[in-house]
């Protein structure tokens, strides 16, 4: 195992934070880092939320140290100021694992979009309300633990029924992966916070067009 993946599931946010500058110093992309290490890393927390053995806790600190690589990554005050579109962005209700949903945010935030951000355990009333509010182009939804699947359903039909049915959604998270796009009803399931990205980026310039 990577020794970076070690850290971020051990939870321990200093050797990871250590670990990625080495692998940066290397010349490794954050997208390479992302991809190959954290990703993977995540995926294997996915299996201990339907384990018998799930430890909340040790969800938790794996993913502050996953939000400690991003940082690093990242620097807090590096990101550009907005120049495209809005996106609203929740982990649904019954599901408190944000990992995902932040790696994701940090993303979209760094290649220019305004992003929304409607926290974790996110009621769908709640989501759909700041959609009708603020009129994003897209709405992203991550999800790590199945029990979110029939919410993530809903998204579309409710979209409809308040008369916003061009906002594209756009879904991912080590759970609904598992589905299809078909099934969870959505514009595009995402295999990685990159690919969302490019997804969006797509919609985004046809939109300008």
């Amino acid at each position: 195992m990577n020794g970076l993946m070690k850290w971020v599931k051990d939870g321990n946010k200093e050797q990871a934070v250590t670990e990625v500058k080495r692998l940066m110093d290397r010349g490794e992309t954050a997208e390479h880092i992302i991809t190959q290490y954290i990703e993977p890393a995540m995926d294997s927390l996915s299996n201990k939320c339907t384990a018998e053995n799930f430890n909340l806790l040790e969800v938790m600190l794996s993913g502050r140290a996953v939000m400690s690589v991003m940082q690093t990554l990242f620097p807090p005050g590096t990101e550009p100021a907005p120049t495209k579109g809005l996106v609203v962005i929740a982990t649904l209700e019954g599901d408190v694992h944000d990992i995902g949903k932040n790696i994701l945010k940090t993303i979209l935030t760094i290649n220019g979009y305004h992003v929304i951000d409607c926290g974790k355990d996110c009621p769908i009333e709640q989501l759909i309300d700041t959609v009708k509010k603020e009129k994003p182009f897209a709405i992203g939804v991550s999800g790590l633990i199945s029990s979110v699947v029939p919410l993530v359903k809903k998204i579309k039909p409710l979209l409809q029924e308040n008369k916003l049915p061009n906002i594209k959604v756009c879904a991912g998270g080590a759970a609904l992966k598992q589905a299809s796009k078909e099934l969870l009803n959505v514009d595009f399931l995402a295999e990685n916070a990159f690919a969302g990205q490019s997804y969006l980026d797509a919609v985004w310039t046809r939109e300008q067009t």
